[in-house]
């Protein structure tokens, strides 16, 4: 679907599938009044598009009537701004398909999945956030993720975002203007309140992007596990990623109980969960131990496969790959700082984990003793929750591209500051500035590419 196709009226059943007491067909259009006066019959002789309204009457389908309560949303006072009409039907699928294919006959176009919300969306009555909200609304799952998503429909991140934009703007002027002025000259604008007005745009993202957050731990945390071998070193990077003191030793098997902790990525905040290492051999407490684990492994939506680097075979990557084959994971190739190990998986090792995991594994090599390639690491715990593989849900992967979007132009507005902390051309910093306001443009609509709002509203239902 695309801009120039939202001239035409489109109809769609808005109803949930399956029989039900009512059914509800949504028509949105510049012929939305002909269509209704076309279908809608009754004894009194009154236009029920004369008014905003209800209007109770019966739906001519061709083949014979239905009862019809009508409910009339002239625009620009309508969800999608146009002429917006919904037929209340009984909820028979049949009956419903027979009214939706007389409207199509009409002249009607069958509607696109989301294209009522694209359209409240491209005429202005909706930001992209907001379009985003109703998605999430949709597809929710859970009372917490109903209220993460009516905090996005409300314009929790609309009016942040406009907010952010307008301050954006304003530096920008203050720079340029202030290029055509000596210091001596009323006109300049002092270092000084650049610096107060950057310090209030800066605490202004840090609001943005902790109010995402807020709606993420209002879903609940995700959880992400720790997997591995005894002694490939889960321990030492659990207290490296989250800043803990958990027990390590040099022999095997330190860890019996599971320890969790708070792991930051830089779009979500996850619990990250350190278990025994993965032995078949294992009796005794060893054994209820490895049982214990399996359970909390159970609620995981990835895990870090962590591997001994510097004594590892194919055959230790089929035997530890055969724990939850189907739960998405990164590689995490351990020990790279002992003296001889190699610095990266042989490809040997690769394709044994990845004919057991039926995929080629994601993998960064690392030193959790000496926090080498840390940010690697994280960076590709991010991409693996934002490509959804995870088993995100739809709320949290909006919420990724919210938390790249921002943070992208915060790092924008981090450049123009520190370039004129460093006294570069003023120019320059305007070109910063411009760059942070075209992430937030992209995350608000104003300028977001065709494909990606395509992708976007591709996933609502019908109707929507």
């Amino acid at each position: 679907m695309s801009r120039s196709q939202s001239g035409r009226t489109i109809a769609a059943v808005a109803s949930p599938p399956g029989p039900g007491l009512r059914g509800v067909i949504r028509v949105s259009g510049p012929s939305a009044a002909q269509l209704v006066r076309s279908c809608w019959r009754s004894t009194e002789s009154v236009d029920p598009t004369r008014a905003r309204g209800t209007s109770v009457g019966r739906f001519d389908d061709g083949s014979g009537e239905q009862p019809l309560l009508l409910i009339w949303m002239p625009g620009p006072h309508s969800y999608t701004r146009e002429d917006v009409a919904e037929f209340h039907l009984p909820g028979s699928p049949p009956l419903l398909s027979a009214a939706l294919r007389h409207l199509i006959e009409l002249g009607a176009r069958p509607a696109g999945p989301g294209e009522f919300t694209r359209r409240a969306f491209e005429n202005g009555r909706l930001d992209l956030s907001q379009a985003e909200g109703v998605l999430e609304l949709v597809a929710a799952q859970s009372e917490a993720e109903i209220r993460a998503g009516a905090a996005l429909l409300m314009g929790g991140l609309g009016k942040r975002v406009e907010s952010l934009r307008q301050g954006l703007d304003d530096l920008r002027a203050l720079c340029e203007a202030s290029l055509d002025f000596d210091q001596e000259d009323t006109g300049h604008v002092p270092r000084a309140e650049l610096n107060r007005l950057f310090e209030l745009v800066g605490e202004g993202f840090q609001e943005a992007l902790g109010w995402e957050r807020r709606r993420d731990r209002d879903r609940g945390m995700l959880r992400a596990v720790l997997l591995g071998a005894p002694n490939a070193g889960k321990s030492s990077l659990f207290n490296r990623l989250c800043r803990q003191r958990a027990l390590v030793a040099d022999h095997a098997g330190t860890t019996r109980d599971g320890a969790a902790a708070t792991w930051r990525l830089p779009s979500a905040e996850v619990e990250l969960l350190d278990s025994p290492g993965l032995d078949a051999n294992a009796s005794g407490v060893d054994a209820y131990a490895q049982d214990l684990a399996g359970r909390e492994r159970a609620g995981a939506r990835f895990a870090l496969w962590v591997v001994d680097g510097s004594c590892t075979s194919p055959s230790a990557a089929r035997a530890e790959g055969r724990v939850e084959p189907g739960l998405p994971c990164v590689v995490v190739w351990n020990k790279i700082d002992l003296p001889g190990a190699p610095q990266e998986p042989g490809r040997a090792w690769l394709d044994a984990a990845g004919k057991v995991r039926e995929q080629a594994p994601i993998w960064v090599s690392v030193s959790a003793k000496s926090g080498a390639g840390m940010s690697l690491l994280e960076q590709r715990a991010s991409e693996l929750l934002n490509s959804g593989s995870a088993g995100l849900s739809l709320g949290r992967e909006l919420s990724a591209r919210h938390h790249a979007a921002l943070g992208r132009a915060a790092e924008a507005l981090d450049r123009a500051r520190a370039g004129l902390g460093a006294e570069i051309g003023l120019d320059l910093v305007a070109e910063d500035l411009r760059s942070a306001g075209a992430e937030l443009d992209e995350l608000s609509g104003e300028t977001t590419a065709e494909d990606l709002l395509d992708r976007i509203f591709a996933r609502f239902c019908l109707g929507k």
